[in-house]
């Protein structure tokens, strides 16, 4: 698979990386009861397909996540580069709290390393910049954490171009992992220039929106999800703006017919088409899915064929 540097580290990572969101398991923003032993098949058949990262958060199923990711990659003689996360902690009814404390940033990414079974942290991203006041506190505990020898790189995710500059004047951010899809395209207009322009490497997670941009979502399979799958309280699948999604996915299919390959493999590439990201997180849950998406990697999209998918995104 392609690789691109992520920035201006040392760090190459191939243009898919493997996201366990999915695989935490229940939180309050899981998305329903998941196998541990499928969530350990599916790691290692990423790695086996030629995924080299990994990326995880301890919020993902409070700890459960990065517990699982230690554990599959465990045995493996050759480890992926890890990507984990900072700044979500939980109470008792598994429920988000957002906190940039120094001592806890420096705790969680302790506690990372432990569940993890590594000893330093590929990248180490702060999940989101709240409480807003507090931004260059904990962002100043995590340069901390590059000095300690814990952390290799240190990146942002869910940030504005505003919180990057306030980052950036205490410690150079590597990579921002901001939401992009088809359907989801407002870092266009500020963030991937800015990044470009400052040599931020760009990480997009949820290439194919949660699930939408697969092909295999209709009213009656979200009648299937698990009661606590955060995507039930999602805008994106209900009403008229679920209606739009499925109609765009209709017209995407005759494209990836034609080239003979998925809904979820054509909208990662369409991602991909931009050379300012360096590369998309793609979840999975259970190995077949993996290995399906992980053949988008190498599909560099013709212009015919983007300029044909841009016209059919502003129907």
């Amino acid at each position: 698979m392609r690789t691109r540097r992520l920035g201006q580290t040392d760090l190459e990572l191939t243009v898919i990386g493997l996201g366990t969101w999915a695989i935490g398991g229940p939180w309050q923003f899981g998305w329903g009861p998941q196998d541990d032993t499928d969530s350990i098949r599916t790691i290692r058949a990423a790695v086996d397909a030629g995924i080299n990262w990994l990326d995880t958060a301890p919020i993902y199923g409070c700890g459960h996540s990065e517990e699982i990711v230690g554990r599959a990659i465990k045995q493996m003689r050759q480890k992926p580069l890890i990507a984990t996360k900072c700044s979500l902690l939980w109470n008792d009814k598994r429920e988000k709290i957002n906190c940039l404390d120094s001592d806890s940033i420096i705790r969680e990414c302790d506690d990372s390393l432990r569940r993890l079974g590594v000893e330093v942290i590929d990248l180490h991203q702060m999940h989101w910049p709240q409480p807003d006041e507090q931004l260059e506190e904990g962002w100043e505990a995590m340069a901390k954490l590059v000095e300690q020898g814990k952390v290799r790189h240190i990146g942002a995710c869910n940030f504005a171009v505003d919180h990057l500059r306030r980052a950036a004047k205490i410690y150079p951010p590597a990579a921002l992992q901001p939401p992009y899809s088809m359907l989801r395209r407002d870092i266009e207009k500020k963030l991937i220039p800015y990044c470009a322009e400052n040599k931020i490497g760009l990480v997009a997670y949820s290439p194919m929106q949660k699930g939408l941009l697969t092909g295999k979502f209709t009213p009656e399979h979200v009648k299937t999800l698990a009661a606590d799958d955060h995507r039930l309280q999602d805008p994106n699948f209900a009403g008229e703006k679920f209606r739009r999604n499925l109609d765009i996915v209709e017209a995407l299919k005759p494209i990836a017919r034609r080239n003979g390959r998925t809904v979820a493999q054509l909208a990662i590439a369409w991602v991909l088409r931009k050379e300012e990201v360096t590369a998309a997180i793609v979840g999975a849950r259970e190995p077949k899915q993996i290995e399906e998406t992980v053949r988008a990697g190498d599909w560099i999209l013709d212009k015919d064929v983007i300029e044909e998918i841009e016209t059919i995104l502003k129907m």
